[in-house]
Parts: C-alpha cells; sequence; structure tokens
C-alpha cells in the first residue's frame, strides 16, 4: 500500500461484499504516501483472519534499518513517515514478522523472496535459485517488485515467466507445477499502470485472479505535495512507474 490511503480504500470498496478465508499483506504498509495512519490502522481493522509480513519500506520506517540503500526521495518519506505514525502504529509496523510466513503446509509468503526478504525477483534465474532451495511450499506470494507476474515451474524443470496485464486476468493452477506470485502493487504500482492492483486467491477452485481498480490518483497526489513530501513522489503515480 506504501501510505497510499485513496488507492487502498478504493480496493476495500471493492472487495467490500466479499468474504474471504484470509487476507494476506505482502509487506510496504508505508513509505511514500502521505496516508500512512489510515493505511496502518484499516490493516489493523481487517475483519477475520490476516496474515502479514514485513517490508524494507516498513523496516526503515520503524527504525530497524538506517535507509542507506534508499534514493533520497524514498528515505525523505520513510523519515516523514516515522514521524506522523501514531506511537500505536509505529509499534505495529515494528513488531510486523519477517517472512517467509507459512499460511498452510504448502503456501507462504513474503515480502521479496523467501530466501532473503529484501531480494528482487525479476528473472527466471531469481526463480530457480528459489524453486531449488525453497521446498517448503508449492504456492509462494510475494511482493517487492511492484509488478503483477507469475513464476512457474513445470513438472519438467522449465520455468514460466509472465507480466500480468490488463483490468483482470485468471490462471487455473495445475497439479505438479509450483507457483512465485506476485499481486503487484496497490498504492505504488510500477507496470505502466497506474490502477492499484491485487489478487484473489480461490484455494478450492485453484484459480489466480489479478485486478485492476481505478482510483482518485489526483486525491493522493495532494495529499503528498500538502504534505510538503517530494514532488516526485505524486507525480510518478499517474504514470504507474
Amino acid at each position: 500500500m506504501h501510505g497510499n490511503w485513496d488507492a487502498f480504500a478504493a480496493v476495500l470498496r471493492r472487495v467490500r461484499r466479499k468474504r474471504f478465508d484470509a487476507t494476506l499483506v505482502l509487506g510496504d504498509l508505508v513509505g511514500y504516501g502521505a496516508g500512512p495512519n489510515q493505511v496502518v490502522e484499516a490493516v489493523k481493522n481487517l475483519e477475520g483472519t490476516v496474515h502479514v509480513v514485513r517490508g524494507n519500506h516498513d523496516k526503515v520506517v520503524a527504525e530497524l534499518e538506517d535507509g542507506s540503500n534508499f534514493n533520497q526521495p524514498a528515505l525523505a518519506a520513510a523519515r516523514w513517515t516515522t514521524d506522523r505514525l501514531t506511537p500505536a502504529n509505529l509499534r505495529y509496523v515494528r513488531e510486523m514478522p519477517l517472512g517467509p510466513v507459512a499460511i498452510t503446509d504448502d503456501m507462504h509468503i513474503c515480502h521479496g523472496s523467501p530466501l532473503d526478504e529484501d531480494t528482487y525477483v525479476f528473472s527466471i534465474y531469481d526463480a530457480y535459485e528459489i524453486f531449488s532451495n525453497y521446498p517448503e511450499a508449492s504456492v509462494i506470494f510475494f511482493g517487492h517488485t511492484h509488478i503483477p507476474s507469475r513464476f512457474v515451474l513445470h513438472s519438467k524443470g522449465t520455468i514460466e515467466v509472465a507480466v500480468v496485464q490488463g483490468e483482470s486476468a485468471v490462471l487455473h493452477m495445475e497439479e505438479g507445477k509450483r507457483y512465485l506470485l506476485n499481486p503487484g502493487s496497490i498504492g505504488q504500482p510500477r507496470d505502466r499502470d497506474p490502477r492499484a492492483a491485487y489478487l484473489i486467491y480461490d484455494s478450492e477452485a485453484r484459480t489466480v485472479r489479478w485486478q485492476r481498480v481505478d482510483y482518485a490518483i489526483s486525491k493522493a497526489q495532494e495529499r503528498i505535495v500538502r504534505s510538503g513530501l517530494p514532488k516526485v513522489l505524486a507525480d510518478r503515480l499517474s504514470l504507474g512507474i
């Protein structure tokens, strides 16, 4: 969500009439956007079972890391967020667990990679390392790259890679295959589609459905500009980069 309350609120409105066994949050609740308290409160108040892992921006905002590897706008946003989160919300962010987290024996979640929470998973080689060195789950949901994507390990050892595009896309999962699945980002898309991205996993039907949602980007941009955060953080939202 990256502190983008307008985007997160739009997703919550889209799914408000649906019922889920659990909600999976893949990290980076905060950073970049100007609505961090609203986002954290909304996550804390989600109905039903909620599983959360921390992201790299969560760690820097919570001062668990110094942010020395962040660019200047990202670090400025992290420092701004630290100063503005309520004590209770800052404590919640600080106590978010390190991934991977097992949701079931066969389904795990992480922020970057189950091998390293800060690793970006972009390539076939990245996926190969995970499939080879992390046999614990056949379905892994991850974030961090901000790009809706799927990596599928076939029974013969080949790996299929695809960026998921469009308003909606469905994957029918098959026995004997392993999956690395990224929903994209709600508050900071980077696939040149500025709409909020999320996915729904139906474990009985064995389907994954990626969704995109329009939201009031101009309101999110106004919040950023009014807050005194770097303007580039507002500009990029309308471009999806």
